[in-house]
């Protein structure tokens, strides 16, 4: 087991998607159990409707591989994203995971880096910050935990075809990070680096800001393949999956 720490999201793992799957299960079994940590920035699943769902075939098989991949000695974190934000105790000690809030400063190697899932950057897009603001409310959670899971599923699947209307009408620039809300983010928590996904647009991305060089790497979707940032000592890289 290395030093290294790797990171990935939008994994967007459901059962329609058994390639994913397949995708998920090589990279825990290959890649990740030879690493010291994994850090998972939310949207793992297409949809997480509740820790009350843990029984299920599909969402069992996928904590018990995090589960096997913590047992051997990777500490693993989740940090939630707008499709499972609400993972919550159960889940975590289940899978034997921790849970981050969003955004967490870690020091990676030596290097404080901000870890976000990245939708809160995403300001231009003024419908969507007012959604998330309510379903990040305890309250709203509360409630939407209290109703029937086959009525939170259905639910989930209305949000989703919601989603992907709304994706259809807006430009991407909208959906995509704002720049002030970036420099922002770096300069109030005092990073030089800053690790997201959410956007599905990978890259490495150099800014200044206060005069001081950044970087910001963005994380790939696995819906069409997968890879994950790999960083240790000598800095970070972003891979694909085989």
């Amino acid at each position: 087991m290395s030093a290294r720490a790797l990171f990935a999201s939008d994994l967007h793992l459901t059962p329609d998607r058994p390639d994913g799957t397949a995708r998920f299960h090589y990279f825990i079994e290959h890649t990740a159990g030879a690493a010291g940590a994994l850090y998972l920035l939310g949207d793992v699943f297409e949809a997480w409707v509740g820790d009350d769902d843990l029984a299920s075939p599909f969402n069992a098989d996928i904590v018990a591989a995090l589960r096997r991949l913590s047992d051997h000695g990777v500490r693993v974190w989740f940090l939630p994203g707008n499709r499972d934000f609400l993972v919550g105790s159960a889940f975590a000690r289940a899978a034997g995971l921790s849970l981050l809030d969003d955004p967490t400063r870690i020091d990676l190697f030596g290097a404080p880096t901000l870890l976000t899932h990245g939708d809160a950057l995403c300001t231009d897009d003024l419908a969507y910050q007012a959604f998330r603001r309510q379903c990040r409310d305890p309250a709203w959670q509360r409630a939407a935990l209290a109703r029937p899971l086959a009525e939170r599923h259905a639910l989930a699947r209305a949000m989703r075809a919601q989603s992907e209307r709304i994706k259809a009408d807006n430009t991407p620039e909208i959906m995509d990070v704002n720049a002030d809300a970036v420099a922002r983010a770096l300069r109030d928590h005092d990073v030089r680096r800053m690790i997201h996904g959410h956007t599905h647009r990978p890259a490495r991305h150099t800014l200044v800001v206060d005069g001081q060089p950044r970087e910001r790497w963005v994380l790939p979707a696995w819906y069409q393949g997968g890879g994950y940032l790999c960083c240790d000592e000598g800095g970070c890289e972003l891979l694909t999956l085989p």
